[in-house]
C-alpha cells in the first residue's frame, strides 16, 4: 500500500457533490453507507436504479421521459439505454445563458479571449443558422481540422442543435492522418483555420486543407476561421468561405431550433490511435456521452458552477470533448492552445494564477517534463483556489505524485485517472471523500463493473490482471463506422472474454478499492514466462536525474522474450557503463531480477503518438522486422529510423 499523501478535511469531504449523492441514495433507498466503497457496490450491483438517480440529479434538459432506463446492462455490446427519450446534446451545454464566463481561451501568441453564456449562445446560434441554411440534416457529419479555440466548440455545439455528427482532428495530424479519419466518414462540411502557433512558430494550415479537399470529395462547404491573420486569402482553398462570411445574414438574437433527438443519436464519432492499422471509427451516442461526463464532472471532480475547469488538451484527444461536457454544469472552462511548455515551462501556472483556475487537468508526462525542468508552480504563483490536478494519458509515477504535493500545492486532490476514447470517460478517476495514495487511482468510476481477470477470466485482487468491464456503459460505442457486421466492434473488445468488455490496459485492484496501471496488456513484457508491465520499468526509470525519457520493449531470442530498455539521455549526460549499471541496479533494488533489461541502447528520441503516448508496439514491431503502418498517427515518427539501426545490434 502507498503512501497517503492527501486526505480531504472533513468540511470538504461533507461539503462534495458525492457525499450529497450518497445521502440522497441513502434516504431514497433506505440505506446507511458511510464511505465511497458502499456507495461504489451499490451502483454496481442496481445499475438501473443507479443511472435513473444520475438522470435525475443532473437534471438532464429533455422533452420526453424515457420509458425504461436499460434493457440488459449485462448485454454488451447492444444493450439500449433510457428507450424513449428524447433530449439535444447542445441543449444540455447551453442550458445557461448569463453573463458567467463560459470559455477562456489562450493560445500561443495571442491575447486572452473570454466568452460569458449568454455570447456563446448568440454565437452557437449564428453558426446553428448558418448550417441550416445548407441544409445539414440529423446525423450528416460536420467535423473540425481545428485548433483547441472557442469556435470550435460553437461550431461542435450548432452541428448538434441540427442532430449532425461531430469529429475533429488537431492541426498537428498531417495530410494523410486527416484523410484516414475524415475520408472514412465523408463529411459535408470542414471547419478549419488559416493556421496556428507551436513553439513560436506561425504554421500555415491552409495549403494542407486544399490538399485534403482534393481527397474529400463529400465535403460541400469549408469554414475558415482566421486566427494568425485577420483576413487570410482563401482563394486557392475550394468551396471556403470566411467564418464572418458564412454567419452573415443570421440573427444574433434567434432562438436556437434543439432538435429532439433519441437517446443513443450518433453526436461523436471518435477514433483509435492507427497505429496499427486505419483508425477505426467508433460512433458514440449523445445521451450516453453526455450522461456519463456529467456524472464524472459533478460526482468524481466535484466540478461545480463556480469553478474554473482547465485540461491540457487538443481537439484530437478525447479530453476535449471531455472537458467542453463542463459547460452543462455551467462552469468556467479554459483553453488553451499551442506548446504547453512556450516561451517557457511555467506559462500554464501564470494562466492558471491570472484565471483563478480551481481543476488543473494534464498529463503524466507533462507533469514528468515538469519535474525534469526543475519547475516550482507553488513558489512561484498564487495557486489558492486550485482544489485539484488532474492527470491522464499514461500512469502517473511515484516521482510525479511526490512532484505535484511537493512543488505545486499540499492541500489539493491530485486525481490520476484513466479510461478511454472508447468510451469517451474514465474507468478509474478521483474520489473527492476520500485519500490519495502513492502511485495509485483512487477508485473505480460509480457504475462502472470493472474487475481485473486473471488469463482464466477469474477475478484477482491485488496482483495485476486484464482490465475487464462485466456490465454495459451508456457512452460505450454504438458502434464502428462501416463495420456493418459488427466483427470489428466485437474483436475490439469481447474476444478475450466472450460478453465481458477487456480494454487492453494491465492493472491491479487492492484491498482499499485503488488501482494500479502498468501499461498495456498488448506491450506487456514476457521474460521467462513472467508478465510485467511496462509502467513498472518507467518508474524506476523515471527516478534517475540522467534520463529525460526512455520507451521498454519485449524481444524474442531463441523461444524466450528478452528486455529491451531505450533511454533519452539529458544533454550534459551519456549512457556509459556506469550509467547502464546505475539503470540496471536502479530497477533490479526496486523491482524484481527479471525487470532487468538484457540490453540498454542510447536514442536521440522517443516515439509519441499525437496524443502523447509511448507506442512500444511500433519500437517492437521494428525490432522484429515488421513494418510500422500508419505512421502519420505519431508525433513524430522521424525518430523511428533510430530504432532500424538498433535491431541488426541486438
Amino acid at each position: 500500500m502507498g503512501e497517503i499523501l492527501w486526505q480531504p478535511s472533513e468540511k470538504r469531504a461533507q461539503n462534495s457533490t458525492m457525499m450529497q449523492f450518497m445521502n440522497r441514495i441513502n434516504a431514497a433507498y433506505n440505506k446507511n453507507f458511510k464511505q465511497y466503497a458502499d456507495l461504489y457496490e451499490w451502483s454496481v450491483e442496481n445499475i438501473a436504479e443507479f443511472w435513473a438517480e444520475m438522470w435525475k440529479y443532473a437534471d438532464i434538459v429533455h422533452s420526453r421521459a424515457y420509458d425504461q432506463v436499460v434493457d440488459d446492462p449485462g448485454k454488451m455490446p447492444g444493450a439500449k439505454w433510457f428507450v424513449g427519450a428524447r433530449l439535444n446534446f447542445a441543449e444540455n451545454l447551453l442550458r445557461f445563458r448569463d453573463d458567467h464566463t463560459a470559455l477562456v481561451f489562450m493560445g500561443e501568441s495571442m491575447p486572452v479571449r473570454r466568452l460569458t453564456y449568454a455570447e456563446l449562445h448568440r454565437a452557437v446560434s449564428r453558426v446553428a443558422q448558418a448550417l441550416k441554411k445548407l441544409g445539414i440534416q440529423p446525423e450528416d457529419r460536420v467535423v473540425g481540422f481545428m485548433p483547441n479555440m472557442p469556435e470550435t466548440i460553437i461550431a461542435m455545439l450548432a452541428g448538434a442543435s441540427a442532430g449532425a455528427t461531430w469529429s475533429s482532428c488537431s492541426p498537428d495530424f498531417g495530410i494523410q492522418g486527416v484523410l484516414d479519419r475524415f475520408g472514412q466518414i465523408q463529411p459535408r462540411v470542414l471547419f478549419t483555420t488559416d493556421g496556428y502557433f507551436y513553439k513560436g512558430k506561425h504554421i500555415d494550415n491552409l495549403e494542407r486543407v486544399s490538399r485534403i479537399l482534393q481527397e474529400l470529395p463529400s465535403v460541400e462547404q469549408v469554414v475558415v476561421v482566421p486566427y494568425t491573420t485577420e483576413n487570410p486569402d482563401i482563394r486557392n482553398v475550394p468551396r471556403a468561405v470566411l467564418y464572418a462570411d458564412f454567419i452573415a445574414g443570421t440573427s444574433d438574437d434567434a432562438e436556437i431550433d434543439f432538435l429532439q433527438l433519441p437517446f443513443e443519436h450518433p453526436h461523436y464519432i471518435m477514433y483509435s490511435s492507427g497505429t496499427t492499422g486505419p483508425p477505426k471509427c467508433m460512433v458514440q451516442g449523445a445521451g450516453g456521452v453526455l450522461i456519463q461526463q456529467i456524472k464524472e464532472h459533478m460526482l468524481h471532480v466535484d466540478l461545480k458552477r463556480e469553478d474554473n475547469l482547465f485540461y491540457v488538451t487538443t481537439c484530437g484527444w478525447m479530453m476535449w470533448n471531455w472537458l467542453t461536457c463542463a459547460l452543462s454544469r455551467g462552469a468556467t472552462i479554459t483553453l488553451y492552445d499551442g506548446n504547453p511548455f512556450h516561451p517557457d515551462p511555467e506559462v500554464l501556472w501564470r494562466l492558471a494564477e491570472e484565471e483563478k483556475i480551481t481543476i488543473f487537468g494534464t498529463s503524466a508526462g507533462y507533469i514528468a517534463a515538469l519535474r525534469n525542468a526543475e519547475s516550482r508552480p507553488g513558489s512561484s504563483y498564487d495557486l489558492s483556489g486550485l482544489k485539484a490536478v488532474l492527470s491522464t494519458g499514461s500512469p502517473l509515477d511515484t516521482e510525479g505524485f511526490q512532484y505535484v504535493y511537493r512543488e505545486i500545492k499540499e492541500d489539493l486532490q491530485l486525481a490520476s485517472i484513466s479510461g478511454g476514447t472508447d468510451i469517451n470517460s474514465c474507468f478509474f478517476l478521483g474520489n473527492p471523500m476520500g485519500p490519495v495514495y502513492t502511485g495509485e487511482l483512487q477508485c473505480r468510476g460509480l457504475a462502472m463493473k470493472v474487475k481485473a481477470y486473471d488469463e482464466n477470466g477469474h477475478p484477482v485482487y491485488n496482483q495485476p490482471g486484464e482490465l475487464v468491464c462485466e456490465a454495459a456503459v451508456p457512452s460505450m460505442p454504438l458502434y464502428f463506422w462501416n463495420d456493418p457486421d459488427g466483427r470489428k466492434y466485437h474483436s475490439a473488445y469481447f474476444d478475450m472474454f466472450p460478453g465481458v468488455w477487456a480494454h487492453g490496459d494491465y492493472i491491479e485492484i487492492n484491498d482499499h478499492g485503488g488501482v494500479i496501471i502498468y501499461g498495456r496488456s498488448d506491450a506487456t513484457l514476457n521474460p521467462g514466462g513472467v508478465r510485467i508491465g511496462t509502467a513498472e520499468i518507467y518508474r524506476q526509470v523515471e527516478k534517475l536525474d540522467e534520463v529525460e525519457d526512455s520507451i521498454v520493449t519485449g524481444y524474442r531470442v531463441d523461444g524466450d522474450e528478452k528486455v529491451v530498455l531505450f533511454v533519452k539521455m539529458k544533454p550534459e549526460y551519456e549512457l556509459d557503463p556506469d550509467m547502464e549499471k546505475k539503470i540496471k541496479t536502479t530497477i533490479r533494488e526496486n523491482t524484481t531480477p527479471r525487470h532487468v533489461p538484457a540490453k540498454i541502447c542510447a536514442v536521440p528520441d522517443i516515439p509519441y503518438t499525437l496524443n502523447m503516448k509511448k507506442v512500444e508496439l511500433a519500437v517492437k514491431k521494428i525490432l522484429h522486422g515488421k513494418a510500422v503502418l500508419n505512421k502519420e498517427a505519431l508525433s513524430n515518427p522521424e525518430c523511428l529510423a533510430f530504432f532500424e539501426e538498433w535491431k541488426d545490434w541486438l
